[in-house]
């Protein structure tokens, strides 16, 4: 059992510094007594967070490491929900398009071959108009 927690510990450890700058108002917010360039000096590492906490509250280093494990899994778990509750809206705008383009591209293509010099032209002076505006913006 002791074997594993230190190749837990390394995981958690990994995990929490590539967390660490998104949980960094989540740790402050627990412990309100630190400041943030001291948390930023640990540069994300577990063992020193739990240090500089351990020293400024007196809490045990397991108590501290147990805490910001939570906070790491709490922290998932929101991203996850976030994750589930975007999934359909992503779903929706991939049918909004497909319908978007299958109506859309054929009233666009058509006149275009029909007129491809017509097209090119009414292309060309959208784009020397829309080139005036936005110059004409920065000689003021």
């Amino acid at each position: 059992m002791a074997s594993s927690s230190p190749q837990s510990n390394g995981s958690s450890d990994h995990v929490f510094r590539e967390r660490f700058e998104s949980l960094l108002p989540t740790i402050q917010k627990r412990w309100p007594e630190l400041a943030r360039h001291t948390l930023e000096a640990t540069r994300g590492s577990m063992d020193e967070v739990v240090r500089l906490i351990e020293d400024k509250t007196g809490l045990t280093s397991q108590g501290v490491r147990e805490q910001l494990e939570e906070l790491m899994q709490s922290a998932g778990a929101r991203g996850q929900h976030l994750a589930d509750s975007l999934e359909p809206l992503e779903e929706q705008l991939e049918q909004l398009l497909d319908e978007l383009n299958s109506t859309l591209r054929p009233r666009i293509e058509k006149p275009v071959r029909q007129r491809p010099l017509l097209s090119v032209g009414v292309a060309l002076g959208v784009g020397v108009l829309l080139g005036m505006v936005l110059s004409g913006g920065r000689r003021s």
